[in-house]
């Protein structure tokens, strides 16, 4: 029985799909195609890849004798040219996974000393980022009434989170002594973020009046030696997890039709500021990255350029007269 032909049937054996099984067979005859034509070795009657039909897959699978002759970088080869022609990484690697099950068969079967794709790694699928909320939905989320002391404090969280694009961590850390001398001039001073690096951030005008507003009533509500700035009922330190609770129920009060997180503020806020301006390296040295990117170098933006490229672009740095 030919090679490719054991393979299935021992597919069917295992109780695979006929999908999964035309999977396999596309998968593995785009790499045959891709090291017919990469060695120069095509022939005239061959299919180009882009017009393979099951036919003709099976044409190529069942004529290739060089499977032995296959090396680990013809396999990276493979996977470059797949990745450089768009293909998602997520396919990318279902590719690699085809080729490397036919290789352990072919191991198996005593065909191959060495199977050439199974040391080859597969290229990192990027995480998705979470959808961001537009400006209208954002300030849906932000223009709620006030009615409790509870309000006044998240308000000030929210707008916070917002303006400056603050970790959920970074924020619940926040102490009341915290760069607060630098607020009235626009910036909050972050102590040993990710990286325990420190860092300022710009503060938007409507940040800036909600804490205040939070501010003038904070010792109302605080433990006496308490050093946090955002406090809970008993008086101490709000948690991270209440934070991540109260900006829920907010969300849920404005009637949006998503979850909100504070991740999802954070990154609102790095993409409006991003779309306004389209300045990276300024959305950067907001965020306190190190890098955007595997490929970028962090570099350090002068603040005054920051600042300005902030009050232009965020949609609530300005004043109402502005």
């Amino acid at each position: 029985m030919h090679l490719w032909r054991a393979f299935e049937a021992l597919s069917v054996r295992k109780g695979q799909s006929a999908l999964t099984r035309q999977n396999y067979a596309r998968d593995v005859s785009a790499f045959v195609w891709f090291f017919l034509t990469y060695h120069g070795q095509t022939r005239s009657q061959a299919p180009s890849e882009k017009t393979l039909s099951q036919n003709n897959q099976a044409w190529l699978l069942q004529s290739f004798e060089k499977w032995a002759d296959v090396q680990a970088s013809d396999v990276q080869a493979f996977l470059a040219e797949r990745m450089s022609q768009g293909i998602s990484a997520r396919t990318v690697a279902r590719q690699l996974s085809a080729l490397r099950s036919f290789y352990r068969f072919l191991l198996e079967q005593g065909q191959v000393s060495h199977n050439p794709a199974a040391d080859v790694k597969a290229p990192k699928q990027p995480k998705p980022l979470p959808k961001s909320l537009d400006v209208d939905r954002t300030s849906q989320l932000l223009d709620q009434p006030l009615e409790t002391w509870q309000d006044v404090r998240n308000q000030a969280i929210f707008e916070l989170l917002y303006s400056s694009g603050l970790r959920l961590a970074e924020c619940a850390a926040l102490d009341v002594r915290q760069g607060l001398d630098k607020l009235r001039e626009g910036w909050l001073e972050v102590i040993a973020g990710k990286g325990n690096k420190d860092r300022l951030v710009p503060v938007g005008e409507k940040a800036q009046a909600a804490l205040t507003d939070w501010l003038s009533i904070r010792s109302e509500h605080s433990a006496a030696d308490e050093t946090a700035l955002f406090v809970n009922r008993q008086g101490r330190r709000l948690s991270a997890r209440a934070i991540q609770q109260q900006l829920k129920q907010r969300a849920q009060k404005a009637g949006l039709p998503m979850s909100v997180s504070p991740h999802r503020l954070r990154h609102a806020c790095a993409t409006h500021v991003l779309e306004s301006s389209g300045d990276l390296r300024a959305v950067q040295d907001l965020l306190g990255h190190a890098n955007l990117s595997t490929t970028q170098i962090y570099t350090h933006l002068d603040m005054q350029h920051l600042a300005q490229v902030y009050d232009q672009t965020h949609p609530r740095s300005k004043k109402p007269n502005d």
